[in-house]
């Protein structure tokens, strides 16, 4: 991690989602190891995904949409006023990716991280474990990371390998 970053604050070692939150942690931190490896026009180079295409900023915009969503279900929950998740995940998808698709990369990378830091510190409020929460956790955090680590690895190690020998 840089030297210059300061810490995020951690739960208690009691908090009921302690070792979920460490592993989003490490995944989070994954990914942005990955992405500061990249250039920015890299960034922007379609191929992480095709049909359609994706380039890394379309995945670091579509965690970070979903990073939002669950911060905003676990205010709701906080809050009392959570109505469960019963929602089409895909169409979901096409939502994100629509509002996402027309912003620059320094929006998307900072909507991602802004979002993440949100929903960081809406779980930590979360006192009791639940089946939701749960399902949130999974579908935001470290398990969504992992969804998409393998071939983000795999795409950013295609993209040094185009730029050559350093």
């Amino acid at each position: 991690m840089d030297e210059h970053v300061a810490p995020e604050p951690e739960p208690p070692a009691s908090h009921p989602y302690a070792a979920e939150i460490e592993a989003e942690r490490r995944g989070w931190y994954e990914v942005v190891g990955l992405v500061r490896s990249l250039t920015r026009d890299e960034c922007l180079a379609p191929g992480y995904y095709s049909d359609p295409d994706w380039s890394v900023r379309d995945v670091v915009a579509h965690v970070g949409t979903w990073l939002a969503q669950a911060q905003a279900q676990f205010e709701q929950m906080s809050a009392g006023t959570y109505e469960g998740h019963d929602l089409d995940i895909d169409a979901l998808n096409a939502v994100f990716l629509d509002a996402m698709s027309d912003q620059p990369w320094e929006v998307t990378w900072l909507q991602a991280n802004a979002a993440r830091s949100r929903m960081i510190d809406e779980w930590y409020s979360l006192a009791e474990p639940s089946d939701e929460a749960a399902w949130w956790i999974r579908k935001s955090a470290a398990d969504h990371f992992d969804e998409h680590l393998v071939r983000l690895r795999e795409w950013v190690a295609e993209l040094a390998d185009r730029r050559g020998p350093a």
